[in-house]
């Protein structure tokens, strides 16, 4: 049996018909191009968000509300509602937390329509506390963040981010202007230096308010959504990470063997709890992207069995001359092989080119998303498309190596 007899043969067909081979490949192309693109785009997106976590600090520490495994997320990180933190806990913990922490940053979030003058948005706002520029390195870049004093009091002032105060205000100065978020009537204090992008946000399209202010003017609530505790250094993440806990345990009366209402994660847990969760669903979108190749396959698999019929004096002609049947499977298997394999090369090129587009997109819109493209996946893809190919063939094969060689010469 002549390997490089029956590719060659198998070749010759397949230009022969290109529209019918073409089609018959389609879905092992696009199959292919669905797992490096998934591959290739959920490893992006993975990096993105990593990438987010680290630039925020080794030193730092979330709280969420909400118990969880050590493993995975709270049910705050994933939208559902839990009120067990309040502003309270987070003043405990600076108060009679382990000397190592420095600060602690709280927050909530809202939607509103934010107005100035004739200029009005649809915007995000972060009701936080004063410490938030030290927790998170950053500072402003015309005027001051507001107070702890306007925290404590409610105060009405706002902290604008830079793209924000562009919206509004264009050219002009901000400070002390007026802006209404809701229905509320805030005074312009500050405005944020520029931060660009950072992990899936516009640092610059954020408006900052005194953490109370939120709370009861717009949000009307008296919980937080979650916390950011600065450590002095990383290695002392772990003491830090252990006194927040006793403390929340102590203030929230849960006694021993009882599950926490809280979750305390640091930056190192935080990133492999984000790193299962991201695999998990990176190689689940492969699973489904995967079923388009076994759709194709079938797809194959009927043209094969058509190609049986209408060759069929072929294959009686073969066997006239002596050829055997397991050269008639050969043949056959190797066909399914080759079209298979050119779907699988041209499912990879479109696959990794559309990968490029989507990274090279993402770097040009300021985002933090590293182009992944292993050759693992590849050479995954290219294995699971000949693969296919050999299976899918087999029931064409024996059919025409089962072929009656004067009744295949007879056949019109």
């Amino acid at each position: 049996m002549d390997v490089i007899e029956n590719i060659t043969s198998s070749w010759q067909t397949i230009a022969h018909s290109k529209a019918r081979s073409f089609l018959t490949m389609l879905g092992i192309v696009i199959g292919v191009m669905a797992v490096i693109i998934v591959l290739s785009v959920g490893a992006g997106a993975q990096s993105l968000i990593i990438n987010q976590v680290k630039s925020l600090g080794s030193n730092l520490i979330g709280v969420l509300p909400g118990n969880s495994e050590k493993d995975g997320p709270p049910a705050s990180a994933l939208g559902i509602v839990v009120t067990t933190l309040i502003y309270d806990d987070g003043k405990e913990i600076l108060k009679n937390g382990c000397k190592c922490i420095e600060n602690v940053a709280m927050y909530v979030t809202g939607n509103d329509t934010i107005i100035a003058g004739d200029n009005s948005i649809t915007s995000n706002y972060t009701g936080t506390t004063a410490s938030y520029i030290v927790v998170e390195d950053t500072d402003v870049e015309f005027g001051h963040f507001f107070t702890e004093e306007e925290e404590k009091t409610a105060g009405r002032v706002v902290v604008l981010g830079f793209g924000v105060k562009d919206k509004l205000f264009g050219n002009e100065n901000a400070l002390e202007k007026r802006i209404r978020i809701g229905k509320v009537n805030f005074f312009v204090v500050g405005v944020m230096k520029e931060r660009g992008v950072s992990g899936f946000q516009n640092q610059d399209d954020q408006i900052f308010i005194p953490i109370s202010s939120a709370q009861k003017l717009l949000l009307g609530i008296d919980y937080v959504n979650y916390m950011r505790i600065k450590v002095n250094t990383a290695e002392n993440v772990d003491q830090a990470v252990e006194s927040v806990e006793q403390i929340l345990r102590d203030r929230h009366n849960i006694g021993t063997g009882e599950s926490d209402d809280f979750s305390v994660r640091s930056a190192a847990q935080g990133l492999d709890a984000i790193s299962n969760i991201t695999n998990a669903l990176k190689f689940f979108l492969v699973a489904i992207a995967s079923l388009s190749l076994i759709v194709g396959g079938f797809g194959i698999m009927n043209i094969m069995l058509a190609t049986v019929q209408e060759r069929t004096q072929e294959i009686g002609l073969r066997k006239a001359i002596g050829a055997k049947s397991r050269q008639i499977i050969f043949q056959f298997l190797v066909e399914s092989m080759v079209i298979t394999f050119l779907g699988g090369a041209i499912g990879i090129i479109f696959g990794v080119l559309i990968s490029v587009v989507v990274a090279k997109t993402a770097q040009n819109m300021g985002y933090s998303w590293d182009l992944v493209i292993t050759f693992g996946s590849i050479l995954l893809a290219c294995g699971v498309s000949v693969g296919i190919g050999l299976l899918i063939g087999i029931i064409p094969a024996r059919r025409a190596s089962k072929l009656n060689a004067i009744e295949s010469l007879r056949y019109e």
